[in-house]
């Protein structure tokens, strides 16, 4: 049965969960990313894409353009939901495939889900959600993406905001200070759930 040893690793764009998913992994646990499996799909999907979308978001290898995609998706609620439309069967399909692979070795392992609250597509019951204030946020995708404070505040507000989603979490990893305070924050939540299913 997929799922039965697996925790959401959730939280919003810029709050870090890439680097505290890095980490989880040197603490030895094992993590599904639903971002990749979702790159890997939308490449493959690229005939879908054209078809709904325009050739236009199709290079001459039959790459799908991401960037230009991901403008429209943000700035167009029905584009965006066309894609998810798409997407979102074929992601939950290859992640509970990789679940059910992981279940096998009884021990928690993560699935690192961005949108994990917003579709509510998967039976887990417990959550780790990292968390920013939503000024960091805006501040770190601005400096990594290079985007405009308007483009950064979109992919943001195209999420769950943060605050609610701390609610919502089961374990709660802040990631407002400087790197060793993640670190200890994420060895706090390994030790944690390293018990949860002795």
């Amino acid at each position: 049965m997929a799922f039965r040893y697996a925790v959401a690793l959730t939280g919003g764009i810029g709050t870090g969960k890439s680097t505290s998913s890095a980490l989880f992994q040197l603490y030895g646990f094992r993590v599904i990313d639903a971002d990749k499996i979702a790159h890997t799909l939308l490449d493959l999907s690229y005939s879908e894409i054209a078809t709904l979308f325009g050739k236009e978001y199709i290079d001459s290898e039959h790459r799908v353009i991401r960037p230009k995609l991901g403008k429209l998706v943000f700035s167009n609620k029905e584009a965006k939901e066309r894609l998810e439309k798409l997407l979102h069967p074929k992601i939950f399909r290859e992640i509970e495939k990789e679940s059910e692979k992981l279940d096998r070795f009884q021990f928690p392992y993560l699935i690192d889900i961005p949108l994990f609250f917003e579709n509510g597509n998967y039976p887990i019951e417990k959550s780790i959600v990292v968390y920013a204030p939503k000024e960091q946020q805006i501040e770190r995708i601005i400096k990594r993406n290079n985007f405009t404070r308007e483009e950064a505040i979109k992919r943001i507000e195209a999420q769950m905001d943060i605050e609610e989603k701390r609610k919502l979490a089961t374990y709660l990893i802040d990631n407002s200070k400087d790197l060793p305070h993640l670190q200890s924050e994420v060895e706090r939540v390994a030790k944690l759930l390293e018990g949860l299913f002795s």
